[in-house]
């Protein structure tokens, strides 16, 4: 599916013409302005799936920032802009092969890091709601407690409630379930999982961060199918050679200038690993 069918960013013509303007010179960075027109990054043409790649510096996250910004797709975590973003922003053109839907968003590594620490977070809070549960229960079913009115109801069913169970059943039944049953990449996994639905545009920048080389063939596979069965368009930014080589995507190389179209076995990244266990194909 394509709903972003194209996007243009200003070339160095017109970031020329729009710095004539600015009186002031109070400014150190113009950014986002002299990012992308310096690898000659003007137009994208959209395909279900279309990966940007290059290296640090190359524009890449700011590419993606920038089209989320201009298409209004949804986000979690906040990012820098700067005093010139707005009127970058205003200068793009995106053309639309059909309306964008709501549910669409974008997905940085920040929201990823986050949902895992939110995730640490409350288990370190289960840890010590668990400690004091113990407590609780060698207090409670071990305590000289009498009914003397209706007010000490709620009471005599915690007492009875402890005395009736193991210390085990007694803090499970009281606690909430443990969500440490997932490393920090299958969180991470179950974060694209879930934030990924049915019909929509979703622009990931480097999803492959925290995730181990299995599960980034899984999350391959999975925006592979999201794409082909389930209406939905990829824009992403990545360096992992298991996201470069999915079916039928197109690969902006933001490391040659101007910015080429590549095949996934071309890159440079790619290339240094094939090259690497090539050298060392006797040892497997």
């Amino acid at each position: 599916m394509i709903y972003l069918n194209c996007f243009t960013f200003p070339n160095e013509d017109m970031e020329f013409d729009f710095f004539l303007k600015i009186k002031r010179t109070c400014y150190d960075s113009f950014y986002p302005f002299k990012v992308l027109s310096v690898h000659g990054l003007e137009r994208i043409d959209f395909e279900p799936v279309t990966i940007l790649y290059g290296g640090n510096g190359s524009g890449k996250s700011t590419a993606l920032n920038v089209i989320a910004e201009k298409t209004g797709i949804g986000r979690d975590s906040i990012y820098n802009k700067s005093n010139f973003y707005p009127d970058y922003v205003n200068m793009c053109e995106m053309y639309l092969e059909t309306d964008i839907p709501l549910n669409s968003r974008i997905i940085t590594s920040d929201d990823v890091f986050d949902y895992m620490l939110n995730i640490r977070n409350l288990n370190e809070g289960i840890d010590q709601k668990r400690e004091e549960l113990f407590e609780e229960y060698l207090d409670t079913k071990y305590s000289h407690f009498q009914m003397k009115s209706i007010a000490d109801y709620e009471q005599l069913k915690r007492v009875n409630n402890a005395r009736s169970k193991t210390q085990s059943r007694f803090v499970r039944s009281e606690l909430i379930d443990n969500v440490r049953e997932y490393s920090n990449g299958e969180s991470a996994y179950r974060y694209f999982t879930e934030k990924i639905g049915e019909n929509g545009l979703y622009i990931l920048d480097e999803p492959e961060n925290s995730l181990s080389p299995k599960r980034q063939m899984e999350l391959m596979g999975f925006i592979e199918d999201s794409a082909r069965f389930f209406g939905c368009q990829f824009i992403i930014s990545t360096h992992s050679p298991f996201l470069l080589a999915m079916r039928g995507a197109k690969i902006y190389d933001l490391d040659e200038n101007p910015v080429d179209i590549k095949r996934w076995t071309e890159l440079e990244n790619v290339r240094t690993y094939y090259e690497f266990f090539r050298l060392h194909n006797n040892e497997f």
